[in-house]
């Protein structure tokens, strides 16, 4: 995996040198996913496409945006594949807009109503428990995070810098406040408390030290979870009794991308009926097209509690929030 990541960053160092402003074979792609997520579709996008070779750039979610807002004058990536829609809802000047071939198929409010916005899976945040770490330990939800048995033994990331960390934190927000986020913040003082200090310093570092048996429990999303627990790590999925938001993760073209063709043939297939069910029946990933079946490993919706947030309040409070977290943390 490592090298895999070391050979796409030679490659964009030599493509961001190179004199060339065209290559109808090449496709750029920012992605804050884990590998084993990403690799196994781009593996079959390019078997379905021999012409187009991707390059894969994998950094946290804020690390792409930045790159991504740096270069807008010269971009240098073509998608940005994944990153949390609060996140990017303020920030669509950067993509183009595009509606994807397979739109009718997917379900109406999955649909791009932006524009330059395409939903692909959706995302519930859980937690993730080490089962050989956490047997005298009930761990149902968020209260339990609070167990003083748990201190210094949570794995959480930076939400400035990872888009699953911050849909915790939204989610946290409107579950322990009842619905009203700024009755959560009570809650969040003490969660900090429990994390003893420790920040990690991106998503993949969250699964992996839980599967690795370095945390007691972490604060995740499903796909990278279930993963774990498929492969059968001491690793079990909890979706948090208090409320899950169900939130779905997008792909966005960059503005001025340079392989234009190409983002748009990749927007396409990664809504395919085919990638869909690859997503669906493959990867542990939730699909959103109306003529897919269920996962059969994921827990049914019927069986989550599902809560909703406003977009229109986590927007506008986004940096807000952030701040008074990073207050919290630095406080400790």
């Amino acid at each position: 995996m490592k090298n895999i990541f070391i050979l796409a960053f030679i490659s964009l160092i030599f493509y961001s040198c190179s004199s060339k402003t065209s290559d109808e074979g090449r496709l750029v792609i920012y992605s804050p996913h884990a590998l084993d997520f990403v690799e196994p579709l781009i593996k079959d996008f390019e078997e379905k496409n021999p012409n187009i070779k991707i390059e894969l750039i994998a950094a946290g979610t804020g690390e792409l945006i930045k790159r991504v807002e740096t270069e807008q004058n010269t971009p240098l990536g073509d998608i940005l594949w994944g990153a949390n829609l609060n996140l990017i809802k303020d920030k669509l000047n950067l993509f183009e807009d595009y509606t994807s071939t397979n739109e009718n198929s997917l379900y109406d409010e999955y649909k791009n109503k932006e524009g330059s916005i395409t939903r692909f899976t959706t995302i519930p945040s859980i937690l993730i428990v080490n089962t050989n770490l956490t047997k005298d330990i009930k761990i149902e939800g968020y209260a339990d995070l609070l167990n003083p048995a748990l201190k210094g033994k949570i794995a959480y990331t930076d939400p400035s810098l990872s888009s699953s960390s911050f849909k915790h934190l939204i989610n946290m927000l409107y579950a322990m406040g009842e619905g009203n986020p700024e009755n959560g913040w009570e809650y969040v003082e003490k969660f900090v408390y429990n994390l003893d200090g420790k920040l990690l310093s991106g998503s993949s570092a969250v699964y992996k030290g839980v599967a690795d048996s370095e945390y007691a429990v972490g604060l995740t999303f499903e796909n990278a979870a279930a993963n774990y627990a498929a492969s059968g790590s001491p690793v079990k999925l909890v979706y948090m009794k208090e409320g899950v938001i169900m939130k779905a993760d997008g792909i966005y073209i960059i503005k001025n991308a340079k392989h234009l063709e190409n983002a748009k043939k990749f927007v396409d297939y990664i809504t395919s009926y085919d990638a869909q069910k690859k997503m669906n029946e493959e990867l542990n990933a939730r699909a959103i097209r109306k003529d897919l079946p269920k996962s059969n490993i994921l827990l049914p919706i019927e069986e989550i509690k599902v809560i909703h947030d406003n977009d229109e309040i986590v927007n506008k409070n986004k940096d807000t929030w952030l701040s008074k977290f990073k207050d919290i943390i630095t406080s400790i």
